[in-house]
């Protein structure tokens, strides 16, 4: 089987453009160094997970299951490193 795990860092990348490009653009956003790595590990460890699950699951209700709390569980941790969702001192302004 091909190996996908280089395809993992490239679409991190790519995704972390979209707030670079937005700060040329608009004062609005304002990422720091630190977001961008914060939010490119995230990306990392959310789509090597994915590809993980892909791998060890043949059945796909399970693996569809496993994807969704993946994805949960990222946009979570997104949600209240951005706005302190849960009140935590790690929550956004």
């Amino acid at each position: 089987m091909k190996t996908k795990f280089p395809i993992i860092p490239l679409a991190a990348l790519s995704l972390l453009l979209i707030p670079l490009i937005g700060m040329q653009f608009s004062d609005e956003v304002k990422w720091t160094g630190l977001d961008f790595l914060v939010m490119g590990v995230l990306l990392l460890i959310t789509g090597t997970a994915i590809e993980l699950i892909r791998r060890k699951n043949k059945n796909t209700r399970k693996r569809l299951l496993y994807i969704a709390i993946c994805v949960v569980i990222f946009l979570l941790i997104w949600a209240e490193l951005a706005v302190g969702l849960f009140g935590t001192p790690f929550g956004g302004h």
